[in-house]
């Protein structure tokens, strides 16, 4: 089955007792019992939901996954994930990498004794030289927030084979449209459905996909165990949004492919950020791994002046300044501010994330109109 089709029917059912085409929002909090034990396969909707159920079934097709679990937020999933360490075990990410996800990792669970390495890990040298007997995770953002560096999954996976270490995908940028991180080794699959997959900027939710059953059983413990589930009205909006994510996703392609190459040759613009273009230093992973190049967008002005990037953004008409990223509408951010304000200017730095970096979420409006938007807001 190709991916459109998947993306309508599998994981889904009509509604067996009214033959609703779409799946019910069950509103509920508990069901009833024929006798103590005596149950429909639902107890309480922390535990489980049919909505949920049905949501989680799709999401582990889409990646070709056996198990699928839905999250209150992406954070929620993480958190879900990192509970599989106990003191004193090591983490490699990489060093350009979602301020969230850098936030659990060192304010969180650093202080509870994991600890966690960040590396270039476009640069698998670098993943290398961490390794060591406490390593149990290594934790891929590809491509990576903000300055989309692409991570070569396949190869990230015989180093987490090499040293018995979990290989954890975060695959928000991408989706299954574009990468399958399963079938090139990852263990876990991670995501933000708050952004491409539920794509309308609706609803907040993350999820987990994986394949081993040892997995599943410890991550659905904590899931129902630690409640940080979604309810079944943000599962019904993450299934609506599935089924068109493929149409989605391509005109996010082809508007980005549009942006970039405007971008690029525009004389006010320094440098910019995308993995389609050949000379990205990680195009040919992005190329070999990835079926598309998406509708993230990185650039920063000639100059590279944060006064003169902050004038930009507040001349944009169309792209919206708001945090998140992957709906149908167009959005702009100051990451340095925003997203990744919760990591150290230093360290910010020492990553390539300049403080007049422009982050761009293309949408699905006509090109042109964006195109028209950009020129009059960088003059």
């Amino acid at each position: 089955m190709k991916f459109g089709t998947k993306a309508i029917h599998a994981g889904v059912h009509p509604d067996p007792t009214t033959g609703a085409i779409m799946t019910p929002i069950y509103q509920t909090s508990t069901y009833v019992q024929r006798s103590p034990g005596d149950h429909k396969g639902f107890e309480y909707s922390r535990t489980h939901n049919p909505t949920r159920t049905q949501l989680q079934n799709a999401l582990a097709a889409l990646d070709n996954g056996k198990h699928g679990l839905a999250f209150a937020s992406g954070m929620a999933a993480t958190d879900c994930v990192v509970k599989l360490l106990k003191p004193g075990d090591e983490v490699i990410s990489t060093n350009d990498l979602y301020g969230g996800s850098y936030r659990i990792f060192t304010k969180v669970y650093e202080p509870l004794g994991i600890k966690f390495h960040f590396v270039p890990m476009h640069d698998m040298a670098a993943v290398r030289e961490k390794v060591n007997e406490r390593t149990r995770m290594i934790w891929v953002e590809t491509p990576t927030n903000p300055l989309l560096n692409v991570i070569d999954i396949a190869a990230a996976s015989a180093v987490a084979k090499e040293a018995g270490a979990l290989l954890v995908v975060d695959n928000t940028f991408s989706t299954p449209y574009l990468q399958t991180p399963l079938e090139l080794g990852a263990d876990i699959v991670a995501y933000s459905l708050t952004k491409y997959m539920a794509g309308h900027s609706d609803t907040v939710m993350g999820a987990l996909v994986y394949n081993d059953d040892q997995l599943h059983e410890r991550l659905s413990f904590y899931q129902n165990a630690c409640g940080g589930t979604p309810g079944p009205q943000d599962c019904f909006l993450v299934l609506r949004g599935l089924k068109t994510l493929h149409i989605r996703m391509q005109r996010h392609c082809e508007n980005g492919r549009k942006i970039a190459e405007f971008l690029k040759a525009h004389p006010k613009v320094g440098k910019v950020y995308w993995p389609g273009f050949a000379d990205h230093p990680n195009h040919e992973v992005a190329a070999k791994q990835m079926n598309d190049f998406g509708g993230m967008i990185s650039f920063v002005l000639e100059g590279d002046r944060k006064e003169d990037a902050v004038a930009v953004l507040e001349k944009f008409e169309l792209f919206s300044l708001a945090e998140s990223l992957g709906g149908v509408e167009s959005l702009s951010g100051h990451p340095a501010t925003m997203t990744h304000a919760s990591i150290p200017a230093e360290e910010r730095r020492k990553a390539g994330l300049s403080d007049s970096l422009i982050r761009l979420s293309v949408g699905i409006e006509d090109a042109d109109d964006l195109i028209e938007d950009l020129r009059q807001a960088i003059g």
